[in-house]
């Protein structure tokens, strides 16, 4: 079973994927797109791809780091990594599954999919069962509804608000309190782009 895809080598292939029409760049060209520094390191992404099957051999090509010729548009999905909770923190688990998500869902940057499970942001209709879709960053903005590591070990689902005493994680339920911690208490995992529902 092939190792599943990190989150740069993901954003190098939704890259090659956005821009399949236009000439394939070269190392330098793709690592000036995603302000890469490191050309080895780029390297041996692209060489993951390759072993993946995703991206086509470099060997003979002077020019150009193109997606296989069998599938070009073929679209992996974005990884379920797991559950989290809206109610109270649990851990999200990792697991070997992917999502076909639509492009309007996702943002720019590499996302993936987290279940929600339980209510407490059930007022911005959030509700449980449901998919998140999450651009995966370190910071966010005061208001963003985040994905949060709390101590290391637990992550929730919040909207946040820092301020240099602490961080307040607030739900959307008024079953429930507000959560506070001391700034290195939490970890910003990414936040939330998109939704999606099953119904029935």
């Amino acid at each position: 079973m092939p190792e599943p895809l990190t989150r740069r080598q993901r954003e190098i292939y939704d890259y090659l994927v956005a821009h399949v029409d236009e000439e394939p760049p070269t190392l330098d060209e793709l690592a000036a797109a995603l302000g890469m520094r490191s050309r080895g390191s780029l390297h041996r992404h692209i060489q993951a791809l390759v072993d993946a099957g995703l991206v086509a051999p470099m060997e003979g090509r002077k020019r150009g780091i193109r997606l296989t010729e069998n599938e070009p548009d073929r679209d992996p999905g974005l990884p379920l990594m797991g559950r989290i909770a809206a109610g109270q923190p649990i851990e999200a688990i990792a697991q070997p599954e992917s999502l076909e998500v639509p492009p309007e869902l996702r943002s720019a940057g590499p996302c993936y999919v987290l279940q929600v499970e339980g209510d407490s942001m059930a007022d911005e209709g959030i509700l449980d069962g449901d998919w998140v879709v999450v651009e995966g960053r370190e910071s966010a903005a005061n208001g963003e509804l985040v994905v949060a590591l709390i101590d290391g070990e637990e992550a929730t689902l919040k909207r946040i608000e820092q301020t240099p005493q602490g961080v307040t994680l607030h739900p959307a339920n008024t079953a429930y309190r507000p959560q506070h911690y001391t700034p290195e208490r939490v970890a910003i995992q990414g936040i939330v782009v998109g939704q999606m529902r099953r119904y029935g």
